[in-house]
């Protein structure tokens, strides 16, 4: 099964699951916030797209760290750490598809070739 991870009140979560939900993908969401970052698939992730993928610079959660987490940054292992301890600062969503594959982030049409 599709497995979407994310945060629920995040907009670009909502908007891929409405997307799953109308072109009939059968999924099930992991709440970072309820449920955490599962570690064994953070590995997987990290695996699949780099750390650089996973891990939003951009965002809120990552401009509230302090300067030397950040500057701590610099590599999966690093990533990681920081992922885990802040489920947040992970760019949202990552699916894991029914095949394996990992997506990080929603664009619609990439998607499409999916289903």
């Amino acid at each position: 099964m599709t497995t979407l991870y994310g945060i629920p009140n995040c907009d670009t979560v909502k908007k891929a699951r409405t997307w799953l939900t109308a072109h009939g993908v059968d999924h099930q969401f992991h709440d970072f916030k309820k449920q955490g970052v599962p570690a064994e698939a953070l590995d997987r992730w990290l695996a699949a797209a780099g750390w650089e993928t996973i891990i939003n610079r951009k965002g809120n959660t990552w401009r509230q760290l302090d300067a030397a987490t950040q500057a701590g940054v610099s590599d999966a292992a690093s990533a990681r750490t920081v992922a885990l301890a802040n489920p947040s600062v992970i760019k949202r969503p990552v699916v894991q598809w029914n095949d394996g594959a990992i997506t990080v982030g929603f664009i619609a049409s990439d998607w499409q070739t999916r289903i």
